[in-house]
């Protein structure tokens, strides 16, 4: 009777300690943006949140600038897993100032992507193309599909802000003087089609695209160098401005992509916690890889969060406590 009783007592012990750890951590609200990789980052938060360190934990539908405004202005959503913080530099960095956000870990290591590329194989073949300069020495590698005494280079759909700067640095860099036409793709659909096709048959390739994507986890692309150092002023003075006649060579500069959390959920979330979302990152080549597998399975963010925790236990592991490690994997 005395050891059923201690075993009683013990067993409400236990229950009582997971339960100040759910009343530590509490209600959590996560946004899950409206693309591929912040759905999964969401995702993946959510269960090492609930299943490692006992939060309930739900995700709701957002986007950046909607997202970001109302984690200052209202205090919620908690948590915003990927943040691209460059994109309202000011808003955020009010938030920052006046105490209403927390930034945790720069979520995507090495910083969104953004530039001009090539396929590997070709690259490989020709190790001496580094940069813009040395692709647009070579037409011949890079053919335009309707006019093969031209090369090309492959733009965006209008609307993309990354379609106004490949015209710009085309124009900069000289594209046209040095045997090029610039390929208006249509579509995000038509941009992907165009590298796809290029791949499939082994042909050149030349343009504009970015990473994190499930494209470039696909069809293995080299990013081409832009051969001088980054000009801020430059950049922000004609490189972004469709109309500006001047265009400078430029280097394209990587957007900070960084989790942000709301002030009240960072004091009642606990040292744990927080130490999870200020430790939490992944690289290009690992979110590119993983969308590819989501891509190509019909994968929820849900689906490739589970793929993705037990396929790369060494990577994840570290970013919890010994304790929280033990319970996600006792969940999968």
């Amino acid at each position: 009777m005395k050891k059923l009783l201690a075993t009683t007592c013990l067993a409400f012990g236990l229950f009582g300690l997971a339960g100040a750890a759910n009343a530590e951590c509490g209600d959590v609200t996560i946004a899950s943006m409206n693309w591929q990789s912040a759905e999964v980052l969401a995702a993946l938060d959510k269960i090492i949140l609930s299943e490692g360190y006992g939060c309930n934990a739900d995700i709701i539908v957002g986007d950046t600038v909607p997202t970001i405004t109302s984690m200052i202005e209202k205090g919620e959503p908690d948590l915003a897993p990927e943040g691209w913080v460059d994109l309202l530099p000011d808003v955020v960095n009010r938030g920052l100032e006046e105490g209403k956000l927390v930034g945790a870990a720069v979520a995507l290591s090495d910083g969104a992507v953004q530039g001009w590329w090539i396929p590997k194989y070709i690259a490989d073949a020709n190790p001496e193309i580094k940069t813009i300069d040395d692709a647009l020495k070579h037409p011949e590698l890079f053919p335009d599909p309707e006019d093969s005494s031209k090369g090309a280079v492959h733009n965006g759909p209008q609307g993309w802000g990354g379609t106004v700067v490949t015209a710009q640095l085309y124009k900069a860099y000289g594209g046209e003087a040095a045997g090029f036409n610039l390929i208006d793709t249509g579509s995000a659909a038509g941009l992907d089609g165009s590298i796809a096709k290029a791949y499939e048959r082994k042909e050149g390739w030349v343009g504009y695209y970015w990473a994190p994507t499930a494209l470039l986890g696909k069809y293995e692309m080299v990013k081409l160098e832009h051969g001088v150092p980054a000009d801020a002023a430059e950049w922000k003075r004609c490189n972004t401005v469709a109309d500006c006649p001047d265009p400078k060579k430029n280097d394209w500069p990587k957007d900070k992509v960084q989790t942000l959390v709301t002030k009240g959920f960072s004091e009642r979330a606990g040292e744990d916690v927080m130490g999870y979302l200020n430790k939490r990152a992944w690289t290009n080549d690992t979110v590119n890889k993983l969308m590819a597998w989501m891509t190509d399975n019909q994968a929820s963010g849900e689906d490739g969060a589970k793929h993705f925790l037990q396929e790369n236990e060494a990577l994840w592991t570290p970013w919890v406590s010994p304790e929280a490690a033990e319970k996600i994997k006792a969940s999968l």
